[in-house]
């Protein structure tokens, strides 16, 4: 038996074909019914004539359907490719066509959008549509979803799986066009999907039948907030699933702080997952008004990937659910999970972003050599072993992210850091997104975590904008907390300063009603930029 990721999770489901996989508020499955669902659709697609290395979009909310979908498309070789629901028509063409699908699965809602994208040169040959209560027109020619699932067999002979199939997961495109990065199962799975180890204290496994010892006798139970459009999301819930637990989703759509502590109690929740400050904040500041009115005595653990939690946050979660365990975990589409922070119960929080990476990750200077610990140096990180092949239909910028050092293959991250004298490494921000005023760089990060710790800030992105002198000067955008009067430059200048050189302080402060961020919680700053140069 190979590292496929439908093969290995048959292997959990027949173990544990009782116990409940996936929660959300239209269906509860076990392991077995998710796994024949999928097995059935899976069937479907197989008579459909698709089959190894054909690639079928996700044009979809979080729901069952959307893992169902997933593990369908494994088991016949074919490849899910996730599809950015905030997209309009002119953007869903152009990914439609560097991803070369020949299936989309989408809910209804979402139709009038993709009928648009599918004209001139544009065509998709399948189309399923998940119903959701929408009226919107069906797109021409579509099979119901929930016809295909019940008319097809649930038999599950589905040969040539491989370790070596293809998982394709394309990147939230905040600057520039989306690429898909292409990665192996086999590299994926050890990479960012747990390897088999649900409590990340034992290690990876060794053969894939391993995995089934490896279940736990009580399986954890996970509450995803963010979009499985986000690869975050779909990797804790692939390793949440390898591990025999149960991954909980919230209704679709815009986070509902009550729905989401309701449901923290309802199902006994033990691992809530956020995209940094966008997702928690609302989160925290829901509970801070009647800390007694939910039951988290079942929460163990509060987790942002994607984006870093900022101290603030940290103290926040600390106050209400002192009992938890904080964790940052850091990586990205290129990399999978290259490392994290954990801050246990009563431990002091960091003023810093710090993260302990794992062993096949490191931090590399402009000679592509280990920045020295404590030389204050700063590189980039990057993972070398288990790395994507590159990405789709892009041989240049391939090259340039994945090479080879001293015969080993890495992939380079546009994530900057330094290496300190402990081994830790403080991230200082993409970057693509780093700041050059009068010569010197700044990193957004490192500012926007200041100025988010200023009792006022609700949430806050810094950029840089053309300056006759310096050549960019930093400007904060700013979305405050309700109810409270905008502090002026001065005040927030004032706040930075204890903690900033003063080249990094911002010199010009835009407020807004919310800083625009995309489903994945990551800023748009594009929109960031347009403010600033306006302000």
């Amino acid at each position: 038996m190979s590292y496929n990721l439908s093969a290995l999770f048959e292997r959990v489901a027949d173990a544990v074909p009782s116990r409940m996989a996936v929660i959300s508020p239209l269906r509860r499955s076990t392991y077995a019914q998710l796994d024949e669902r999928a097995s059935r659709l899976a069937n479907h697609l197989r008579a459909s004539g698709i089959g190894a290395g054909d690639h079928i979009g996700l044009h979809l909310r979080n729901g069952t359907e959307y893992l169902e979908a997933m593990l369908a498309a494994f088991k016949v070789r074919a490849v899910p490719i996730n599809i950015n629901y905030r997209y309009v028509a002119s953007e869903l063409a152009s990914l439609y066509r560097d991803a070369r699908l020949v299936g989309l699965v989408h809910h209804r809602e979402f139709a009038p959008t993709i009928a648009e994208a599918l004209t001139g040169s544009v065509v998709i040959p399948h189309v399923w549509t998940v119903d959701d209560g929408s009226t919107c027109p069906v797109i021409a020619g579509s099979t119901p979803y929930e016809a295909a699932v019940a008319e097809s067999p649930p038999t599950r002979d589905f040969p040539g799986r491989s370790g070596d199939d293809l998982y394709v997961a394309y990147t939230g495109g905040t600057t520039g066009l989306p690429k898909g990065v292409v990665w192996r199962h086999e590299d994926i799975f050890f990479a960012a999907m747990g390897g088999g180890d649900p409590t990340s204290m034992v290690g990876p496994i060794n053969t894939p039948d391993e995995i089934v010892d490896r279940i736990l006798e009580v399986g954890i139970v996970m509450l995803s907030t963010p979009p499985l459009i986000h690869v975050s999301a779909q990797w804790g819930a692939f390793a949440t699933l390898f591990g025999g637990g149960t991954v909980v989703l919230p209704s679709p759509g815009t986070l509902d702080p009550d729905e989401i502590w309701a449901t923290i109690q309802r199902e006994r929740v033990n691992v809530v997952t956020v995209v940094g400050d966008a997702m928690a904040r609302p989160l925290l500041d829901r509970l801070a008004v009647d800390p007694q009115q939910f039951d988290t005595s079942s929460l163990i653990v509060f987790a942002s990937g994607g984006a870093v939690l900022s101290p603030a946050t940290k103290q926040q979660i600390a106050e209400l659910l002192p009992q938890v365990i904080t964790i940052d975990g850091f990586g990205s589409t290129e990399t999978g999970v290259t490392g994290s922070r954990a801050r246990l119960p009563g431990a002091p929080i960091e003023a810093g972003t710090r993260f302990s990476l794992d062993p096949s990750s490191a931090v590399l200077d402009d000679d592509l050599r280990p920045v020295e610990p404590g030389s204050g140096k700063i590189g980039r990180v990057a993972r070398r072993g288990r790395a994507p092949i590159g990405y789709l239909n892009d041989e240049a910028k391939s090259a340039s992210t994945f090479v080879e050092i001293a015969g080993e293959r890495w992939a380079l991250t546009g994530d900057a850091a330094t290496v300190e004298l402990d081994g830790t490494i403080s991230l200082l921000g993409r970057g693509s997104a780093s700041i050059n005023t009068g010569g010197e760089k700044v990193y957004p990060d490192e500012v926007e975590t200041v100025l988010k710790s200023h009792p006022s800030v609700f949430d806050a992105v810094v950029v840089g904008a053309a300056h006759d002198r310096w050549g960019e000067e930093v400007v904060a955008v700013i979305a405050l907390r309700p109810a409270v009067s905008p502090p002026d430059l001065a005040t927030l200048q004032e706040h930075a300063r204890a903690a900033l050189a003063g080249y990094k302080i911002p010199r010009r402060l835009c407020v807004v009603d919310a800083v625009v961020r995309g489903p994945n919680g990551k800023v748009d700053y594009a929109w960031a930029r347009a403010v600033a140069a306006g302000g």
